[in-house]
This record gives structure tokens, sequence and C-alpha cells, in this order.
């Protein structure tokens, strides 16, 4: 497991997050899980085409900070 952390900014609000990628994925974990002050968010599987999917979603979060999410992890080529 490895653990880096992201900004997104929404609504011209920073927003930042700690992200935790399960390198061995085995399809039984979501790949990245995503926190916000110790509180969990989100967690996202790849998908077709490797973009991300939102695997769970709790509710916290509007989804398009989640997208914004998805994207920022994408960009780092994982």
């Amino acid at each position: 497991m490895e653990k880096f952390e992201i900004s997104v900014a929404l609504n011209n609000k920073n927003h930042h997050f700690e992200v935790f990628d399960y390198m061995h994925h085995d399809g039984v974990q979501c790949k990245f899980e995503v926190f916000q002050n110790g509180l969990f968010i989100a967690s996202f599987e790849p998908g077709a085409h490797r973009f991300l999917q939102i695997c769970k979603n709790p509710g916290v979060m509007e989804e398009e900070l989640l997208y914004k999410i998805a994207d920022q992890i994408e960009s780092y080529h994982l």
C-alpha cells in the first residue's frame, strides 16, 4: 500500500485528500481509497480504458468533486 496526497479545486475552494493505493489490486478491494481529515470519502477502481470509476461512495462529497479526484489520481499514471 502506498499513500500520497492530492489537492482538488472546486468552486474556488481547495480540498486536500489522502489517497491510499493498493498496488496489488485483486478485484476484491477497491484499488484507491480516499480520505479527508481521517474521514472516508470514496474509493475508486480501474474501469474501461484505465479510467477510474467510483467503487464506493458513502455520499459525503458531491459527485463533481469525486470526478475531479479521479482525474487527479489518473494524472499520476498509476
